[in-house]
């Protein structure tokens, strides 16, 4: 039995081999309150419990140190997700902090269908849908700070703004409408709000520019 220490404070104590994590250990988060315990493989984890708060989070296999075959729980231990070889509902937590960062659909391991992220804060950051792990279709994304609406639209392989959608000010409303492409004001007409989110007039844009 070997142990790990980051600072003076143990983050990990368990079995070893050649170096690596091999065997049965568990993992602790700053606080020293226990964060995982599982079977290893070579650094893998392939079969554990993952804690909350020192409550039972997640039990199961993992892939890739992913969730894999399990279930998850609520802090009361009722089972409110499952996943069978990667697919279903889950959630996602940071690190050794274990804030929640994303909750939704899942398809083998991967964020597929509708999903929600948050920040560290706990603030909705995205709210939309997901093709292998990242955002793709229709979504709604909001400030990091308050969570108020920024954009509506569609997004294209992880990238905001593609086809049409709504551009929102944080403390005016609705900017614009329009098309996009890669984040940018695109092709065709568009419709511009005044500072204080009153429609303003009909514009053109070509390959990112107004032209009219």
């Amino acid at each position: 039995m070997e142990k790990e220490y980051y600072d003076s404070k143990l983050l990990f104590e368990g079995e070893y081999l050649n170096g690596k994590r091999h065997g049965k250990g568990k993992e602790y988060y700053f606080d020293g309150k226990l964060s995982f315990e599982s079977e290893y493989l070579y650094d893998w984890k392939i079969k554990g419990k993952f804690y909350i708060n020192e409550k039972l989070e997640f039990e199961g296999e993992y892939l890739y140190n992913k969730k894999w075959n399990g279930k998850g729980y609520d802090e009361n231990g009722n089972i409110i997700y499952e996943l069978i070889n990667g697919n279903g509902k889950v959630k996602e937590y940071s690190g050794w902090r274990s804030r929640l960062i994303f909750e939704g659909e899942y398809l083998n391991g991967k964020r597929n269908g509708k999903g929600k992220e948050y920040t560290l804060k706990g603030i909705l950051k995205f709210k939309g849908a997901y093709l292998n792990g990242i955002r793709h279709g229709k979504g709604k994304e909001y400030y990091w700070e308050d969570g108020k609406l920024i954009f509506e639209g569609e997004y294209l392989n992880g990238k905001r703004w593609n086809g049409k959608g709504k551009e929102f000010h944080e403390n005016v409303g609705l900017l614009f409408e329009g098309e996009y492409l890669n984040g940018k004001r695109w092709n065709g007409k568009g419709k511009e709000f005044n500072e204080k989110g009153i429609y303003s007039f009909e514009c053109q844009y070509l390959n990112g520019k107004k032209i009219k």
